[in-house]
C-alpha cells in the first residue's frame, strides 16, 4: 500500500502574507487608523461569525445582490445556522440594536477580514480586509459630507490621487417614480450600477432581459448619462423630474463638500448594489485607471437597517459610512512603492566570543526603542553580513574582544558600506 503524498496549499482564494508584505500592510492600516481617529472615530471589534439570519436579512444586502449567494455558511454543534461576515455594517447595526443605551452620535471604525465565496480573479480574494467608518445617530447630510471628506484625507495620507464619485439613492427612486418604474426596482438598480463598466448598450440589453419597456430604458439612460459639470448635471435632471427630495439632498451635499474643500464627481448612474442604502452614496477610484480599475472604497447612508433589526421601521437610527478596501489599495501601493524590508530590526549584533556583552547591549537597545536582532546561530561575519543585506537590516554591530577592551563596537552601515568604531553608549544616537 503506497502512502499518499500530502500537498501543502492554502484554501482557494486565501493567502499567506510574508513579513515584508505584512509590514507594509500594517503601515498602511496604521495610516488609515490615524485619519479615522483624527475625525473622532473610535474602534469597535465584532465577531467573525454571525447568526445567518442577521447576515441574510431581506432589508440588508437585498435579494438581488450577488453577495447573498457568496456567503460562507456553517452550523455549530447545536445545529444553529451561522455565517462568516462579508462586511461590517450588519454587525454594527446588530451591536447598536443590542446596546440601545449607546450615546449618539456613535462614530466607530472597524478594520479586519471579511469573507465572500465568490469568483477569484486578479486582485480579488475570498478573504480580504475592509477598513470601515460609520456615524450612527446623525440625520443631517453634513455627516455624509464628513465621511466623504475623510475619504479624501485617507488617500491623501497614502499619497494616492483619486476620484470620489457621489450620488443619492433617493434620486434614483425619484427617477423611477417619474418614469413609473414600479417593478423590480432593486434588480434594476443592480444593473444600472454597471453603466460605467459595460456601457449604455450592455445595460440596455440587461434591462430588456428584466422586461423593462424599451422606451423607459431609453428615457432612464438619457437621464443617467446627462452631460455637464456637477451642478449642471443636477440642474438638468431637476428640470426633468422637478426639485425632488433626492435633488435637494444632493444640493445640500454639494454645498457641504465645497465647504470641506473636497473634489468629487456627481455620477447619476452610481447605485451601489447593496439594498440597504437610503440616501447619499459614494465610491472611490484611482485616477490612473491603468494601475487598477476596481473601486478602492464605497459606502453611503443606511438609515433603516437598525430599526428593522429591532422590528420597528419608524425607530430613528440614521447612519452613514464607508468601507475602504485594503486589498486594492495595497496592490496600488506595492506597484508604486515596492515592498519594504523583511524585518523591522534596525541593527544586527554579531558577537565574536562576546555573547554575554551582546545580550546586555541588545537589552539596552530594545529598552531605548531600537529594534535589535542578535545573532543566534554563531555564524561567521561574512554569513551574518549576507543575512543582514538580504533581510534589509540597515546596520550591523560587530563586537570582538579588542573592541570590548575599549568599550567600543564596530558599526557597519549596510547601505553605504561605511564602518566606524563608536562607544557602546553611542549606538542609540548613531542609529536614530
Amino acid at each position: 500500500m503506497t502512502k499518499e503524498k500530502f500537498k501543502l496549499s492554502t484554501a482557494r482564494g486565501f493567502r499567506d502574507f510574508p513579513p515584508n508584505e505584512k509590514i507594509l500592510r500594517d503601515q498602511v492600516i496604521s495610516q488609515i487608523k490615524d485619519v479615522f481617529e483624527a475625525y473622532g472615530f473610535s474602534p469597535l471589534e465584532t465577531p467573525t461569525i454571525e447568526r445567518l439570519d442577521v447576515l441574510t436579512a431581506k432589508f440588508g444586502a437585498g435579494e438581488a445582490s450577488d453577495i447573498v449567494g457568496e456567503l460562507y455558511q456553517l452550523k455549530d454543534q447545536g445545529g444553529r445556522d451561522l455565517g462568516l461576515r462579508y462586511e461590517f455594517t450588519f454587525a454594527l447595526a446588530r451591536y447598536i440594536g443590542m446596546n440601545p443605551q449607546t450615546k449618539l452620535p456613535f462614530k466607530r471604525y472597524q478594520i479586519g477580514p471579511v469573507f465572500r465565496d465568490g469568483p477569484i480573479k486578479a486582485g480579488r480574494y475570498r478573504e480580504f480586509y475592509q477598513c470601515d467608518v460609520d456615524t450612527v445617530g446623525a440625520k443631517g447630510i453634513i455627516a455624509d459630507a464628513e465621511i466623504i471628506s475623510l475619504l479624501g484625507a485617507v488617500f491623501k495620507k497614502l499619497n494616492l490621487e483619486i476620484n470620489i464619485e457621489v450620488n443619492d439613492r433617493k434620486l434614483l427612486e425619484d427617477i423611477f417614480n417619474y418614469l413609473e418604474i414600479k417593478e423590480n426596482q432593486e434588480s434594476i438598480i443592480v444593473t444600472i450600477d454597471k453603466l460605467k463598466k459595460i456601457g449604455r448598450e450592455g445595460v440596455s440589453k440587461e434591462l430588456k432581459e428584466k422586461e423593462l419597456q424599451e422606451d423607459k430604458i431609453n428615457k432612464l439612460l438619457d437621464i443617467l448619462l446627462v452631460k455637464g459639470n456637477n451642478l449642471e448635471k443636477l440642474d438638468n435632471i431637476k428640470k426633468i423630474i422637478t426639485e425632488t427630495e433626492g435633488v435637494k439632498e444632493l444640493q445640500e451635499l454639494f454645498n457641504y463638500l465645497e465647504q470641506f474643500e473636497v473634489d468629487y464627481t456627481f455620477l447619476p448612474s452610481l447605485a451601489r448594489g447593496l439594498g440597504y442604502y437610503t440616501g447619499p452614496i459614494f465610491e472611490v477610484f484611482l485616477k490612473d485607471q491603468t494601475i487598477i480599475s476596481s473601486s478602492l472604497a464605497g459606502g453611503g447612508r443606511w438609515d433603516k437597517m437598525i430599526g428593522k433589526y429591532l422590528g420597528n421601521d419608524k425607530l430613528a437610527y440614521p447612519a452613514t459610512g464607508v468601507a475602504v478596501g485594503l486589498e486594492p489599495t495595497m496592490e496600488i501601493i506595492k506597484k508604486i512603492k515596492g515592498l519594504p524590508s523583511s524585518t523591522k530590526a534596525k541593527i544586527l549584533l554579531i558577537p565574536i566570543k562576546t555573547i554575554e556583552q551582546c545580550i546586555k547591549i541588545s537589552k539596552q537597545l530594545r529598552e531605548d526603542g531600537i529594534k535589535t536582532m542578535l545573532d543566534l546561530m554563531n555564524r561567521n561575519i561574512g554569513k551574518n553580513l549576507d543575512y543582514a543585506d538580504k533581510m534589509g537590516i540597515p546596520f550591523v554591530g560587530i563586537l570582538g574582544e579588542n573592541e570590548l577592551k575599549e568599550n567600543k563596537i564596530k558599526i557597519k552601515n549596510m547601505k553605504t558600506g561605511e564602518e566606524q568604531l563608536v562607544f557602546i553608549k553611542e549606538i542609540k544616537n548613531l542609529i536614530k
